[in-house]
């Protein structure tokens, strides 16, 4: 089913590298897109690796649909922060509520 979903366009495809092993690590994330381009994504918890890969290498693979660029993630903070968490609870609905109790990001293409 997540391939489905990103393969729809409905959630991302994000690529980090662990940041204790090295290793590619694969998540699949709801976003949401800002007029600029850049993707707003955030984790459901604190302790979340995805989000303390990006933490530790902001480098990064997204796929969108058949899109998947080279990309570079940046924490959000305050305002902004809360902005992002909002957009995506507003898309995703409920089950986006934990969000916010883990890092946020605006994610941008680099290629």
């Amino acid at each position: 089913m997540e391939d489905d979903l990103v393969a729809w366009g409905r959630i991302a495809r994000v690529e980090t590298r662990g940041r204790v092993t090295g290793r590619p690590v694969r998540v699949v994330v709801g976003f949401v897109e800002q007029p600029d381009g850049t993707l707003c994504l955030a984790a459901g918890s604190p302790r979340a690796d995805w989000a303390l890969n990006l933490l530790a290498d902001p480098r990064c693979e997204v796929t969108i649909g058949t899109l998947r660029r080279s990309a570079v993630a940046r924490e959000l903070e305050g305002d902004e922060r809360a902005a992002a968490v909002r957009a995506l609870i507003l898309k995703y609905g409920t089950p986006s509520e934990g969000l916010g109790s883990g890092p946020a990001f605006g994610v941008r293409f680099v290629d």
